[in-house]
């Protein structure tokens, strides 16, 4: 696997490679541990949660909460080592035949290497829009603020405040759907994919190395619409200035930000894949 490009030390400075400290939710109140049989633990009075692999299993946990747009932010310290074959996947979803869903994952490597992020959008039920990159810092060795920001014109998928894509809403010119009006719980899991997470299947999980364990803190949800019963609700400060990220898109320094790390950083895009697309690449890549 091919290290990411070295780009000068002072373009760095200008993107900026600080953690973006969310304002801390408590996990005892937002999540609830839905499978691992304890590997999934919440710690330090619900400060810290831990997710778990070994052998027999991995494990998960989702949102008490539904949400239809939001601007969510979660720092995540991904499995150190050798993690290779392991999926640390963060993720919105519905529920459903045509389901919608916002994809993090994040494709586990040899010591040495780097982990590959792994995004993707679904609008009922269709995905096929993987886009991935490798990370300018290393993920194991401190928490970063990986951050959604899901609203009626856009999704913008952010690592430190640093968008890395965006997929905006060209329904009405194209046809093509977008999530607009499903709520998506928030899910997290690590699971074993060692038939294709890693150089597509080559490289499997060394369970030697068990259990691989994924940390997260710093929930933030303060910027988002919790749905109940389908009607959604953007909390009880709903002034203009509060909710401006439902019309939020990108300035120009954060275009700037977009178009370096999809230069130096990004390693498969599916709109540039015409072999996978031999009729034609989706009506959505001709709006890039």
């Amino acid at each position: 696997m091919a290290f990411p490009r070295v780009v000068p030390f002072l373009v760095l400075l200008t993107i900026s490679t600080t953690v973006v400290v969310a304002s801390a939710g408590n996990f005892y109140q937002d999540f609830d541990v839905t499978w691992g049989d304890g590997r999934g633990k919440i710690l330090d009075n619900g400060n810290l949660l831990t997710l778990s692999l070994d052998k027999a299993s991995g494990s998960g946990f989702q949102s008490k909460n539904e949400y239809l747009f939001g601007k969510i932010d979660m720092q995540l310290k991904l499995v150190p080592g050798n993690s290779a074959g392991t999926v640390t996947a963060y993720y919105l979803s519905s529920k459903g035949a045509g389901w919608d869903e916002i994809d993090f994952e994040f494709l586990g490597n040899l010591s040495g290497d780097p982990y590959i992020l792994h995004t993707n959008v679904f609008s009922q039920g269709k995905g096929n829009r993987e886009q991935q990159f490798y990370l300018w810092f290393d993920p194991t060795a401190d928490f970063h603020t990986y951050s959604i920001l899901w609203n009626p014109q856009r999704i913008v998928f952010s690592v430190d405040g640093t968008p890395i894509r965006e997929f905006k809403n060209t329904e009405a010119i194209n046809g093509v759907p977008f999530p607009k009006s499903q709520a998506m719980r928030i899910y997290s899991s690590l699971w074993n994919a060692d038939d294709w997470a890693t150089r597509g299947g080559l490289v499997k999980t060394d369970w030697n190395q068990a259990p691989f364990t994924a940390s997260y803190r710093n929930f933030n949800a303060n910027n988002a619409c919790v749905s109940s019963s389908g009607t959604p609700s953007c909390g009880s400060n709903s002034t203009p200035a509060s909710n401006a990220w439902l019309s939020e898109e990108l300035d120009s320094t954060n275009q700037l930000r977009l178009k370096w790390v999809q230069k130096n950083y990004m390693i498969y895009n599916y709109c540039n894949d015409s072999q996978r697309f031999p009729q034609g690449l989706p009506p959505e890549c001709k709006m890039a």
